[in-house]
């Protein structure tokens, strides 16, 4: 009598695999190989997994897969042939669905769910609540200033979202993230009351001013007007950059426009109030002629302010049609202070 254990086992096996595919039953295998059109599977012998039912998207790298333990469904087999073919996508399918139905029953408005980063565009990241995806807009991301989703979150990052909207017919779903957290918005005029000295970074420059964050999801803007008192700012960048640490004075609050008006130049010393103390009207000053222009000349007083000596203050008895008839750019002279004007910024000589 002639004995085959070998035989008998791979009866057994495929006794499981037919009973398997009849039933449409899951069976456990291990990837072996990457072969042409596929992968090489043992599920006790040799079966095919083709490359279009590894999984529900495509897989670039089949390779990753081999020495794998997976769960696959038998969609064809031929005993007299020794072929099987398997797929995992019906797997996955069925997991899939099954997920989706459990996520459905549990979106609410207003719920807070876990779920996974599974795609990043300029306008948002699309979130894997588990067999549904919901879009996180850019603008629900955070409570501050963001420029592209990948500053906050990469693919596959575990995260906690709140449920904004939820259409059943067409499953789409808007999804929030600075909502999970609390608004820092409703303690600004607490935190930061107006006139108050604050301190924060340049997060922003525009032409128009510049963008400071107080706190996360708080920005104050600092207009070029009060970025100083003596220059005139043509451009932020020229006096500020981004990431600089700076400490201004809050003039402006508007709590329902969300707005933080600073001051620059309000935190520093007032020059104009100064030179009003160091040298009131009446006061004689002496300096030089720094510029002529066809109504006056600009006389400096200080390192940091010009007085207008006007065309019709430069002589008791002559007629002066311009200032060059009576100054030079770069003469020493002196002058009377006729008036100060510390609002518009103007010293009269």
């Amino acid at each position: 009598m002639l004995l085959s254990k070998h035989k008998a086992e791979r009866r057994k096996v495929w006794a499981r695999i037919e009973q398997s595919y009849k039933a449409g039953e899951v069976i456990t295998g291990r990837v072996i190989d990457r072969i042409k059109g596929g992968l090489t599977v043992d599920v006790g012998i040799r079966a095919f997994l083709p490359g279009s039912l590894v999984d529900i998207k495509p897989v670039k790298h089949l390779e990753s897969l081999r020495g794998e333990e997976l769960e696959f469904k038998v969609i064809n087999m031929d005993r007299r042939r020794n072929n099987v073919v398997l797929s995992r996508k019906a797997v996955l399918e069925k997991e899939f669905a099954h997920k989706k139905a459990e996520t459905l029953e549990r979106l609410t408005e207003g719920t807070v769910l876990p779920g996974v980063v599974k795609n990043i565009t300029d306008y948002g990241a699309f979130i894997d609540l588990g067999g549904i995806d919901g879009l996180l807009h850019i603008t629900d991301m955070s409570w501050g200033r963001v420029n592209h989703p990948s500053e906050l979150f990469a693919v596959g990052d575990e995260v906690s979202v709140m449920v904004l909207k939820f259409d059943p017919r067409t499953e789409r779903v808007s999804l929030g993230y600075k909502q999970t957290s609390e608004d820092p918005w409703m303690l600004v005029d607490k935190k930061h009351p107006l006139g108050s000295r604050v301190r924060g970074k340049v997060v922003s420059l525009v032409d128009y001013g510049a963008f400071v964050e107080l706190e996360r999801g708080v920005e104050g803007l600092i207009h070029v007007s009060e970025m100083s008192w003596t220059k005139k700012v043509v451009s932020p960048a020229k006096l500020l950059n981004v990431g600089d640490e700076v400490e201004a004075i809050v003039s402006e609050l508007d709590m329902s426009q969300r707005r933080i008006s600073l001051s620059l130049r309000q935190a520093e010393r007032n020059p104009w109030e100064e030179l009003a103390v160091s040298h009131p009207e009446g006061s004689v000053v002496s300096g030089q002629v720094r510029n002529l222009t066809e109504f006056g000349a600009f006389l400096q007083i200080t390192d940091e302010i010009d007085g207008l000596i006007h065309v019709s203050d430069m002589s008791w008895t002559k007629r002066v049609k311009h200032p060059s008839e009576v100054l030079n750019k770069g003469d020493e002279v002196k002058a009377r202070i006729t008036h100060i004007d510390i609002d518009n910024q103007r010293v009269s000589l």
